[in-house]
């Protein structure tokens, strides 16, 4: 059985070419794997743009605008298979791009540091302020994102 179960759709006009697909579940895994969370797992991906993640934050969130990832935790065990459910990720692929040129640190960089950081959310880490559980989620990002991409400084967005 595959440890990682991923499902990943494209919205939007966003392409879902095998290599992001790779990149986000080596993310995932990698996230899931320094938290010591057992497997096998499931997640469910939404890639979209800043229109489509700003109909969701604003249907969900009541938030009407864009961002760059969301994150819906689910966290129950399926039955059937005794995968963990982790949730959804919500991933705005332009936001990406341009934040990883932005940060100087190139889109798939930036895919992987969202990925991390919304496996993150979904396993129960929140940043709502500026206190110690922001410190410690961006602690753990660094610490993740330094296995993935050990030549790559990861900026705070």
């Amino acid at each position: 059985m595959e440890k990682l179960k991923m499902s990943l759709r494209c919205e939007r006009g966003q392409k879902c070419p095998p290599a992001l697909r790779r990149r986000i579940k080596t993310a995932a895994r990698a996230a899931l794997d320094a938290e010591g969370v057992p497997g096998p797992w499931e997640l469910s991906v939404l890639l979209t743009d800043d229109e489509g993640i700003r109909a969701i934050n604003r249907q969900f969130r009541d938030v009407d605008k864009p961002t760059d990832v969301l994150s819906f935790p689910m966290g129950d065990t399926d039955p059937a298979t005794g995968r963990l459910l982790l949730g959804d990720m919500v991933l705005n692929v332009a936001w990406a791009a341009a934040q990883g040129e932005e940060l100087g640190h190139g889109a798939e960089h930036e895919i992987s540091y969202l990925t991390v950081h919304s496996v993150l959310h979904l396993l129960g880490y929140d940043h709502v302020d500026e206190g110690p559980m922001k410190k410690e989620m961006r602690a753990r990002e660094k610490a993740v994102m330094a296995v993935l991409e050990p030549d790559t400084r990861t900026e705070e967005p």
